[in-house]
């Protein structure tokens, strides 16, 4: 019998797909990375996963975890060998349990993340963590990559809003650790060990996520400005001012929002005249635990001082929730508007928040002397410092002249990064894109301590591999 055969034997043959039906998961959704695979295997449980990980270390075939499959570096894509199994957990997509007292959910990895967030709300809760794919990313990728999204500012990564795991280790045995406890201090933090590695040390099947109350009232607000300096002023600004209901604080180039409305003409600008051609926007949001007058008293306030002090140039006030999401589908469509005019080198950084405007300043003036007339598409999470710096080609180059210059201006922006105390890595983990560049800038027994977590938890390697760590 075949391996595949046995596969089909285990799970059903329509849960396991090679040929034509096993493509879409064989290739990221920025057609930058391809691979081929033994077969896509989807089970419908922990224990099929279980079941599948000891065939895989039986007959010492690699596994390659898989969610939505919307990462952008590379790490859910097998490579050209075809030795691989994908292994999606899509199927594994149940809301297990609510607990409305203790405010804990207990999801399975497959579960899309708007999906979690509905079933949050469904119960009168809030799960915070929001980002552009939400629509289609899974929890399970979001763990395995430590997520961060556009609340991180108030409520933190994903590893904050995760308490326990279940999880199939790389022998194929079952760790249940979905504990709904804030407090457990009896050992190594397992939990936070898994949340990150990107599949490379087991697959993580389920999660019990904190919940928080539903705010009583948002308020959002695009803010026009000079520079980024005036940005970082004005999120001091709203720090003193908001505190902890502070949950959004986005930067945004002019140039972002420009290539949204061309690229998409149903949307526009919310600022008539010079306004809607200042260099720089930051989108503000506020949520309040009181009321809406509260929340709009305490908004307008702010704002109002911002534009006293000539920090801010123009403001828009979202007037109900309409406009407000109107204000983030501008901010969320950079993406999709980025990757319709052609393929871009992207960087996913962080940087303190204090030096993000001399960095912006030097690595373009340094990107421009060495590569003139390449664009600059900037924009993130400045209220955590994570940036998405990122490089198109402008009207200089086409799109492989720009991506045959890409490990020259990694390299370029990465030793910028490192140079300015931050890290080449913010939210969407290292995958194939940066593992190769990641000794380069981490510290070498921090690097040999994770190849010895890696050989400790996954002694045969099979685990994800080539991904995060060069074998």
């Amino acid at each position: 019998m075949s391996q595949v055969e046995e596969l089909v034997q285990m799970l059903g043959r329509q849960y396991v797909l090679t040929g034509p039906e096993a493509e879409s998961c064989t290739v990221d959704w920025r057609g930058r990375y391809s691979g081929q695979a033994l077969a896509v295997v989807r089970p419908g449980s922990t224990d099929e996963v279980a079941q599948v990980v000891r065939w895989c270390v039986a007959n010492q075939v690699p596994m390659v975890p898989q969610g939505g499959n919307t990462g952008l570096c590379g790490g859910a894509t097998p490579d050209a060998s075809g030795k691989a199994v994908v292994v999606s957990l899509t199927r594994l997509n149940q809301v297990r349990s609510i607990d409305t007292v203790n405010d804990t959910m207990v999801v399975e990895a497959g579960c899309i993340l708007q999906a979690v967030q509905q079933a949050a709300r469904d119960a009168d809760r809030l799960f915070p963590l929001s980002l552009a794919a939400e629509g289609s990313c899974t929890l399970g990728g979001n763990l395995a990559t430590n997520a961060g999204g556009t609340q991180v500012l108030r409520y933190g990564n994903t590893r904050d809003l995760v308490l326990g795991l279940e999880v199939v280790t790389a022998e194929g045995d079952v760790w249940h650790g979905l504990r709904g406890l804030r407090k457990d201090n009896t050992g190594y933090d397992l939990r936070n060990l898994y949340i990150g590695s990107e599949g490379t040390l087991g697959i993580i099947t389920a999660a019990t996520v904190k919940l928080y109350p539903l705010p009583v009232a948002q308020c959002t607000a695009l803010l026009g400005l000079n520079s980024i300096e005036d940005a970082v002023s004005v999120l001091s600004v709203a720090r003193k001012g908001f505190g902890a209901s502070l949950t959004g604080f986005e930067l945004i180039a002019g140039g972002c929002l420009q290539g949204v409305v061309e690229c998409y003409p149903q949307q526009r600008i919310p600022f008539d005249g010079a306004s809607a051609s200042l260099p720089w926007f930051a989108l503000l949001e506020l949520s309040d635990s009181e009321s809406a007058e509260h929340a709009r008293e305490r908004f307008e306030a702010i704002v109002g001082e911002t534009i006293e002090a000539g920090l801010v140039q123009d403001a828009v006030i979202a007037e109900n929730i309409s406009q407000s999401k109107a204000l983030w589908h501008l901010r969320e469509s950079i993406p999709l508007s980025e990757k319709a005019f052609g393929k871009s080198i992207k960087h996913d950084v962080s940087i303190p928040v204090s030096r993000m405007a001399d960095f912006v300043k030097t690595t373009n003036a340094a990107l421009q002397a060495s590569f003139p007339g390449i664009q600059h598409v900037i924009f993130g999470h400045l209220g955590d410092g994570n940036l998405h710096y990122n490089v198109a080609k402008g009207q200089s180059y086409t799109e492989d002249e720009l991506l045959a210059k890409q490990e020259a201006i990694y390299q370029l922006v990465h030793d910028s990064v490192h140079a300015y105390g931050g890290s080449i890595s913010a939210e969407h983990g290292v995958g194939q894109l940066k593992r190769d560049a990641l000794p380069r800038y981490k510290d070498p027994v921090e690097l040999a301590l994770m190849h010895r977590v890696k050989k400790a938890l996954d002694p045969q390697g099979l685990m994800n591999p080539g991904k995060m760590l060069i074998p």
